[in-house]
């Protein structure tokens, strides 16, 4: 697995939860999800793991499902 891409401070961030996502291949689908849902309100960091098709999250609060696909689906991907 990949090591979390921080965009801030990780010590206030203790929510973690993983999405299924299908539709990633290469590295410019990691690099996208990493943009979209790491632009989400409370997110400091996003973990992209190809292989398994699992997106790990860290935030400062619980994410609506319905946000993390729009962010997943404007990256191109789709969660399951």
């Amino acid at each position: 697995m990949h090591a979390p891409v921080p965009s801030r401070s990780a010590a206030e961030h203790t929510v973690r939860a993983t999405y299924q996502v299908v539709g990633m291949s290469c590295g410019h689908c990691r690099a996208a999800v990493i943009e979209e849902v790491g632009a989400l309100t409370g997110v400091g960091a996003v973990d992209v793991e190809l292989s398994t098709g699992h997106v790990t999250v860290l935030s400062n609060r619980p994410l609506t499902r319905s946000a993390v696909a729009a962010a997943l689906e404007e990256a191109g991907c789709t969660l399951l």
